[in-house]
């Protein structure tokens, strides 16, 4: 919540006098929840997912007002493209940075009428063909602009995979035998490989050339990267300047690389990952995904077990001790613990 768009800090076609509240504590009174109102719901949930109800969903949080300004769900992937065409088209003649951030396939997914049932894999497999179709007609639009071959265009992820995440769509049944993540561990909420490797490509027309890289590289390194390419020579707190690993020049990016998940920390070290003793379930029953979380270290080397079968943190003592002392150097002896990890 609150389930519509905001503009320039204000929110779209609301109206004055219906004002938006907002609680992610207690409901308003007199309106209906996924809870306690099943009845009102086109979407049925499974976790965490079952507060106020807009459009027949129920969602996080609270809310009440603001009608006029809701969103429609089914366009919304039609109404974010439109804008980001908009922005491209009205700024082609000078530099830009666009930040267009795709809501699919995160739940709760509700593809356009034009893709339902396309997939054959339920509203998960169609929101992913719907976002394979704005990725393109975005791109062509750059194309079309005569801007397709002066702009570095980066696709890439917040976090690992996660089928079930709050409603019952048939994302679990429907994907049978295959493994979203691939041969990694985990997936969202995991310090293990498959909650902290995301997707990532990265295009540029004539410049870059179509290959795949091992090279250790993070999202945080983008602000000093792409400074060093428009010459401006910013540095980012964190963020290292691997501009050649980016464009494909280099097959060398990080060192190293603090990773995090639920407020847990682990180090990355060429091809190593040591995760520490975490407190915490080691598995989201919700969700059915490993964390990490082990009241022992764990120490993989992922050159040769990128699946993370075989912890080394016994046969390899000294490579463990190096990666302790770097990781406590960086986030303090003393590491703070989170929470236990759950979902509700």
């Amino acid at each position: 919540m609150p389930t519509g768009y905001i503009h320039n800090d204000r929110v779209d076609n609301l109206d004055p006098n219906d004002p938006i509240e907002v609680d992610y504590e207690k409901n308003f009174e007199g309106e209906p929840t996924g809870k306690d109102n099943p009845e009102l719901t086109t979407m049925k949930w499974h976790h965490g997912h079952h507060n106020s109800i807009v459009n027949g969903i129920p969602r996080i949080g609270f809310m009440k007002g603001g009608k006029a300004a809701l969103w429609n769900d089914t366009t919304m992937a039609d109404h974010f493209l439109q804008k980001a065409q908009a922005f491209v088209k009205s700024n082609k003649e000078k530099p830009f940075f666009l930040y267009y951030a795709l809501q699919e396939p995160h739940v709760p997914r509700t593809p356009n009428p034009r893709f339902v049932g396309k997939s054959g894999l339920g509203p998960r497999g169609d929101v992913i063909l719907e976002a394979d179709w704005v990725v393109g007609e975005f791109v062509k639009t750059l194309e079309q602009e005569g801007l397709l071959e002066n702009t570095l265009i980066v696709f890439s992820s917040d976090n690992g995979p996660v089928l079930n995440d709050g409603y019952y769509d048939d994302a679990v049944e429907k994907n049978g035998t295959h493994t979203a993540a691939g041969p990694l561990r985990g997936g969202k909420y995991s310090l293990l490989e498959a909650g902290t490797r995301v997707p990532f490509l990265i295009y540029w027309k004539k410049k870059i050339q179509p290959q795949v890289s091992d090279a250790l590289v993070c999202q945080v390194d983008f602000l000093t990267s792409f400074a060093a390419l428009t010459g401006s020579g910013e540095k980012g707190q964190d963020s290292e300047n691997i501009l050649d690993a980016f464009l494909g020049k280099s097959q060398k990016g990080r060192e190293n690389l603090i990773i995090e998940a639920t407020g847990r920390t682990a180090l990355r070290m060429g091809s190593y990952v040591m995760i520490p003793p975490h407190k915490g379930n080691p598995v989201l029953q919700p969700v059915n995904i490993e964390t990490g979380n082990l009241p022992e270290y764990q120490l993989y080397n992922l050159k040769t077990d990128i699946s993370q079968t075989k912890n080394l943190a016994a046969s390899e003592p000294e490579k463990l001790k190096e990666m302790i002392q770097f990781h406590e150097g960086v986030v303090g002896k003393k590491m703070p613990e989170a929470g236990e990890t759950e979902l509700k």
